[in-house]
């Protein structure tokens, strides 16, 4: 009852996920003819490990599909040695430095993990991800087996890091680094994948690496402020002290209920660090030209954005997991299937944060300007407030909204159809409503 009430509360939020749920169509089936048993393992491992995001990549197009959803697998294969404090350091980072060379083997499998570890049946059946992995193109291959093999010395190296397991991290520096191992590279081979497959823009992989790597570290960055209280509680901590410090003695001082204020100072100082990698975000979505591609892009960073708002300023970062609500979700994924949808809403949610900055804030001023920043930004991939008889200066952003612009339009059909559905349904249900009420006296 929870739910409903909490969707009942806000309409808006009611109304997506009552289209979501019955109106909005996947852009491709996912009904695959013929599936090789190996490849429904796949699948049910895919949902096991993950519901949400095996409902995204299943939506892609088939040219994709099972490539993203193989490395998603092996990834996921990798971090679950990785996390595994059962497993003795001495058999996990031979596993770690070598799982690459395992991908070109016709058959390997891990049964090392405890018996409580919820994701070991991914290692446990890692012959199907195997035997599906080799009949992907070798191109896809190669990307698969590259990015596994720097995440897995990645993940080596840190456990092996003596001061990172003591004193966590330390820098800024640090924190960029660590972000890019875990979330910077899976960019990198998405964003590779996609210029193979001819759904992104060719400059977007060899001449802008910094865009793909933001894509990631904005995600990490967003997800390392909320769970702060979680990875407290475990014992760990990815906020860097290079900036932590300069609001406490130790880390775990926020949770303490006189260092409320200064626990907030932190969180909107991370948030600050956060919004750089925005403008990057916004010219990467701008580039993906296939549409089911455009989606599984921009979803998790809407997503992000309404996440950062929830937690800027939040006292209950320090004691609980937040999270944003399932209507906002749902009302997040309809709005983001265009470009311009996207922009709004990081227009919204950085217009939110900055009504609620206050002049004590040390970063006050830097948010400002940060958030004034992107907002020109915006304004230079359209260019719609130019003085009359001025012509758009035609810089590489600008040129690449109005290619973008004609995938949106595109979409806008569907929206208005939709729209036109879920009105006559409701008009429908308000006029059977009313005649069960008019007969009923």
């Amino acid at each position: 009852m929870g739910k409903v009430a909490e969707l009942l509360s806000h309409p808006l939020e009611l109304k997506a996920a009552l289209k979501l749920k019955f109106l909005r169509k996947p852009l491709f089936p996912d009904v695959v003819i013929e599936e090789s048993a190996d490849l429904t393992r796949c699948h049910e491992l895919l949902k096991l490990t993950s519901r949400s995001f095996a409902a995204v990549i299943m939506e892609l197009h088939p040219e994709l599909r099972n490539a993203v959803m193989l490395f998603y697998l092996v990834l996921r294969a990798l971090d679950t040695v990785e996390d595994d404090m059962t497993i003795d350091p001495k058999i996990k980072i031979p596993v770690l430095r070598e799982f690459d060379s395992k991908l070109d083997l016709p058959s390997w499998y891990f049964d090392g993990n405890g018996p409580n570890e919820k994701d070991r049946a991914v290692l446990v059946d890692f012959p199907c991800i195997l035997n599906e992995l080799h009949k992907l193109k070798p191109e896809y291959q190669r990307v698969i087996k590259e990015i596994t093999g720097k995440m897995g010395n990645g993940m080596a190296d840190y456990i092996l890091d003596e001061n990172f397991n003591l004193n966590g991290l330390q820098t800024v520096a640090d924190y960029d680094l660590y972000c890019h191992y875990v979330a910077g590279l899976v960019g990198d081979g998405l964003t590779q994948m996609l210029v193979l497959a001819g759904f992104g823009s060719n400059d977007l992989y060899d001449e802008n690496v910094h865009l793909y790597e933001d894509m990631g570290l904005f995600l990490q960055k967003t997800n390392i402020i909320r769970d702060y209280a979680e990875d407290l509680a475990d014992g760990r901590s990815f906020w860097p002290k290079e900036i932590w410090s300069l609001y406490a003695e130790k880390l775990s001082d926020f949770a303490k209920p006189e260092n409320t204020q200064q626990g907030l100072y932190c969180i909107n100082h991370l948030v600050l660090n956060a919004m750089t990698h925005i403008e990057s975000v916004l010219h990467y979505l701008a580039s993906i030209h296939e549409q089911s591609s455009f989606q599984f892009c921009a979803i998790p960073q809407v997503m992000a954005i309404a996440t950062l708002s929830l937690v800027f300023a939040n006292p209950k970062v320090m004691h609980e997991n937040v999270k944003i609500r399932k209507g906002t979700t749902c009302y997040l994924i309809l709005k983001s299937r265009t470009l311009r949808g996207c922009v709004e809403i990081f227009q919204y949610y950085l217009r939110d944060i900055k009504k609620r900055l206050t002049v004590e804030d040390p970063s006050y001023l830097k948010l400002n300007i940060q958030i004034s920043k992107i907002e020109q930004y915006i304004e230079s991939m359209y260019q719609e407030q130019l003085p009359l008889g001025v012509k758009p200066q035609e810089t590489l952003i600008y040129k690449k909204v109005l290619d973008r612009t004609e995938y949106d339009s595109k979409v806008a059909v569907i929206e208005e159809d939709e729209e036109f559905k879920f009105n006559l349904g409701f008009t429908m249900f308000l006029t059977f409503i009313a005649a069960v009420y008019f007969y009923s006296k």
